[in-house]
């Protein structure tokens, strides 16, 4: 095993070799800036990354090849794609990876975030097995490599796609030849960035030759389809999108390196001088003993549970302790380019999507994750005058412009319950949001799906209880009038929930329903313009689930006659069966998802799309279902009444603890082959044909579509359900709130 203080003083050997003998003829690559750069898919088969904090590198699996690359924090990607490419230089013949091959991968080990991709050529003529780990010192993706070819003359070269810091443009790239270094391939591809400082080395275990710096649109991947080889390689390629191609001299088996760095922080090691295995054991290792830790659930469940969890974690970053981002994505890869950076696509953190992490957290029993996530909260997002932003970047800094009022309750549940009562975190947190809270609420400028203001069950509840555990830490500080004011503010909302949300004249069922969002008025039949290109509706005609959420936060009971209208209201208006369950659409005419021919949405607005179905929703029908378990289990037969209803009551709760055990599986279902569980999933038997290979994958019923995958809150999900059914019980229901309102412990 290699040391750290060894491993440090090999790269300071090697970086004084590669400083010293750069290659004499310099050949700037022609036809800069390049095409537009571009994001990958957003549906991630796989993640990984150490589970030390030393290593600070994350990667992305999709399409049979690596796509993003994080570095050194979970929101910045430096990389479109890494991919090997198959050459016959005889007749020319071209195959790569992600287009001319069937794709395979496999979830190595139960306990670790260790992922193997199997590409076999669709021609039949070549395979390549590829096992992906990080070193757990240093930010380092290792690839160990096998090519079969079922030629001799085959050749491979690997081809890489760099966007550092963010963005695909204003990358420079040059080939190093490395002398004084007699156990490594004296070969080394460098990128990197000038304007944030970051770059990349990749390197092999085996020899380069025809090293090739070029610019997308007239790189190398063009020179072999022509040459089948790359005839007059370029040395450089400045200031554009750029692409690094070069030959593997001894491909048959190999281990690919790619180190990343930055102006304040180089790489601590040349990782050709760690095996792949020792590098592989040391990964292994932290992430098994981070399993042993996580509780049992039924076996059918336990592997999709462990991944769930090992995912939450590697989303954490590992500088800025307790920011979780929402996902290594950017959904359907972006915009028009990604010459820019559009904003951070999904790798930003979010107030509420942490508060489900949080809770997944606390299910699993690991108090320093949900207090991290909380402290990241109150001491580094949260804001002068008690609210959240939208999302924000680490440091706090504002991502996306808009004000959502559940992101502002959330975390005054998570104090309450992390027991977080102490005077400095009142004063400090806790009272200035519920003020914000009480001044501004109870309507938002955006609810939960970040589209439209008004009034919003789902924001509601938050509000409501957010306010509820803001007064009792109040009256533990001796803050009477403002817990009484905020128990004032909550009862009224409580009380006035149906009036604003829920309309008495809409077109389904008996017409007494809740809305997914309304101005006040649910009747009024006022007719809103819904975002994403999808058209004018009336209010009433727009229902989701949203209103489930006063039943999992404690504000409604699961036998409320208006809850139970609304929820056969959803079931014919926005559920589908799919092979794997059924699911929902996050409300009715939803423009956000790929469109029916299999377009991608697009950020850039100029497509409209439609939503799909939301893996998470079936997630949260189940924590319904479970409350309807928990109250018929409680008024089963009692000995001391002599209920002589019993059996039926029996029956009744068993049936209710198998359909919320079906959602769970449905969830299971939507998973990839990586126990990646997505944000959407396809909801038609017509699987349409690809338009767009960059960005689309194959869409199959009950399956991921080209959205954030894997999704922070999905896995959240998943592990809050199944520990729930463990409990037979929803344990994010805070007790305070259920005690008020449906105990009516007042």
């Amino acid at each position: 095993m290699f040391s750290l203080f060894v491993r440090y003083r090999i790269f300071l050997s090697l970086c004084l070799c590669v400083s010293a003998v750069q290659s004499a003829a310099q050949t700037l690559a022609p036809g800069g800036p390049g095409k537009d750069a571009q994001w990958a898919t957003a549906a991630k088969q796989g993640i990984g990354t150490s589970a030390t904090l030393e290593s600070k590198v994350w990667f992305t699996l999709a399409d049979g090849v690596m796509t993003e690359v994080y570095y050194p924090d979970v929101t910045t990607a430096n990389v479109h794609l890494l991919q090997f490419v198959v050459v016959n230089p005889k007749t020319k013949r071209v195959e790569t990876e992600r287009d001319d091959a069937t794709h395979e991968i496999k979830v190595l080990r139960p306990d670790s975030l260790t992922f193997q991709q199997i590409n076999t050529a669709k021609s039949g003529a070549w395979k390549i097995t590829k096992t992906y780990v990080t070193d757990s010192k240093t930010s380092t993706v290792l690839i160990d490599v096998s090519f079969q070819p079922t030629s001799p003359e085959l050749g491979l070269y690997v081809y890489y796609d760099p966007s550092i810091g963010n963005t695909g443009m204003g990358d420079s790239a040059r080939s190093y030849f490395i002398s004084d270094c007699a156990t490594c391939a004296p070969q080394l591809l460098h990128a990197e960035d000038t304007r944030t400082g970051i770059f990349s080395n990749l390197y092999f275990s085996s020899r380069m030759s025809e090293l090739d710096n070029g610019f997308l649109g007239s790189d190398g991947l063009l020179k072999l389809k022509q040459f089948g080889k790359l005839s007059d390689p370029s040395n450089q390629a400045a200031n554009g999108n750029v692409v690094q191609v070069a030959k593997i001299a001894n491909p048959v088996k190999f281990v690919a390196y790619l180190s990343l760095g930055d102006s304040n922080h180089h790489p601590k090691a040349a990782n050709a001088f760690v095996s792949f295995e020792q590098a592989r054991f040391e990964y292994d290792k932290g992430w098994s003993d981070f399993v042993k830790t996580l509780p049992k659930v039924d076996p059918k469940y336990q592997a999709q549970f462990n991944m769930a969890a090992m995912v939450l974690k590697a989303l954490e970053d590992k500088t800025v302790r307790g920011a979780n981002v929402a996902s290594l994505s950017i959904p359907w890869g972006g915009g028009k380019n990604a010459n820019e950076d559009v904003g951070g696509g999904y790798h930003l953190v979010w107030s509420r999507d942490l508060y489900h992490v949080f809770t997944a957290y606390m299910a699993l029993g690991d108090t320093a994750a949900a207090n991290r996530a909380l402290d990241f909260l109150f001491n580094i997002q949260q804001k002068p005058d008690g609210s959240f932003p939208q999302n924000s970047w680490l440091d706090g800094k504002r991502g996306w412009g808009s004000l959502q009022m559940d992101e502002v309750g959330y975390p005054l549940i998570m104090a309450w319950q992390l027991s977080r009562f102490d005077k400095q975190t009142y004063e400090k947190h806790v009272k200035p949001a519920a003020d914000f809270i009480v001044k501004n609420g109870p309507m938002t400028p955006q609810e939960r799906w970040e589209e439209k203001g008004g009034y919003s069950p789902s924001t509601i509840a938050a509000e409501i209880a957010g306010l509820v555990c803001a007064a009792d830490i109040a009256k533990r500080n001796g803050d009477k009038t403002s817990a009484d004011l905020y128990l004032k503010t909550a009862d009224d909302w409580q009380a006035n929930i149906e009036k604003w949300t829920a309309t008495t004249n809409g077109p389904y069922g008996d017409g007494h329903y809740y809305l997914r969002l309304t101005q006040g008025h649910p009747d009024a039949g006022v007719k809103i313009e819904l975002n994403n290109g999808a058209g004018f509706f009336k209010e009433n005609e727009i229902v989701d689930a949203g209103f489930l959420e006063l039943v999992r936060l404690g504000i409604k009971s699961p036998d409320d006659p208006l809850i139970k209208k609304s929820i056969e209201v959803i079931d014919k208006q926005i559920k589908v069966d799919t092979p794997n369950g059924e699911g929902f659409y996050r409300y009715s005419h939803d423009g956000y998802g790929e469109m029916d021919d299999g377009r991608k949405w697009n950020w850039d607005g100029k497509y409209t799309g439609k939503g799909r179905l939301w893996a998470l929703l079936s997630g949260e029908r189940g924590q319904f279902e479970l409350a309807q378990y928990a109250s018929a289990k409680s008024k089963e037969f009692n000995p001391v009444t002599g209920r002589s209803n019993y059996k039926a009551e029996l029956q009744h709760s068993g049936l209710l603890l198998s359909h919320a055990q079906l959602r769970l599986d449905a969830m299971l279902g939507f998973a990839n082959d990586g126990l990646m569980i997505p944000e959407q999933v396809w909801d038609k038997k017509e699987a349409p044909a690809t338009r767009d290979r960059e960005f689309v994958p194959e869409l199959k019923f009950g399956e991921g579509t080209g959205s954030a995958t894997p999704l922070a809150w999905s896995m959240a999900q998943f592990i809050r359900l199944a520990m729930n059914l463990k409990a037979g019980r929803n344990l994010d229901t805070p007790s305070i709130v259920y005690d008020r309102y449906v105990l009516n412990k007042r």
